[in-house]
């Protein structure tokens, strides 16, 4: 997918930047089930980790297979897409769940300012609805809210530079930008799955 060919060609690309070598580069589709020709193909290069780009359907596949293969020793990295509870259902009990490292745009609900106390809030009006980026999408819509104030117009051409002048503080963080647009200091959290439960490093 896009998601999958830009976060794998930004792993690559940092990757060789940093001195690591990338020994092979295989593909897959979101449909897929079965790797075991590419896991085949990038056993035989001996690698000490494999990056995938990709979402978590196909990740919990796949480190079934790669524990068939006899790959266990072998770490297992990926971005949001794979970094997810269901992964270690995905699994289904595979012992290469524990090599997997994920990272997820943003801090851990426990290191935001308000992220604790805003969850139980979230949960008691919204029973069951809670998804990774939900104080995130919180924020941003609080984050608007007050360039509209400020700028005492609803109209985008008149507010969106006050956005760019934010010093919001918001659950997840105090939310300011860069002139470019990004955002400053943007957090990012490792996860890897300890008795397979998602857990930050």
């Amino acid at each position: 997918t896009a998601y999958g060919q830009g976060v794998a060609d930004v792993f690559k690309k940092t990757a060789a930047a940093k001195g690591m070598k990338v020994v092979d580069e295989q593909f897959t589709t979101d449909k897929a089930t079965d790797f075991m020709a590419i896991l085949t193909a990038i056993k035989a290069k001996n690698p000490d980790a494999i990056f995938f780009g990709g979402m978590d359907p196909q990740a919990g596949p796949m480190l079934r297979q790669l524990e068939q293969l006899g790959m266990g020793n072998v770490k297992y990295f990926g971005g949001d897409g794979v970094c997810t509870s269901e992964i270690a259902k995905l699994a289904a009990g595979a012992k290469t769940l524990a090599n997997v490292i994920c990272a997820e745009g943003g801090s851990s609900l426990a290191k935001m300012p308000g992220g604790t106390a805003w969850k139980a809030k979230y949960d008691a009006k919204f029973p069951n609805q809670f998804q990774v980026y939900s104080p995130y999408t919180y924020d941003a819509t609080y984050l608007i809210v007050d360039a509209m104030k400020r700028a005492n117009s609803v109209d985008p051409k008149v507010y969106t530079p006050e956005l760019l002048k934010s010093n919001f503080k918001g659950v997840t963080s105090t939310i300011a930008f860069e002139p470019n647009g990004e955002m400053k200091n943007p957090a990012i959290t490792l996860y890897n799955y300890k008795d397979g439960k998602k857990t930050p490093l």
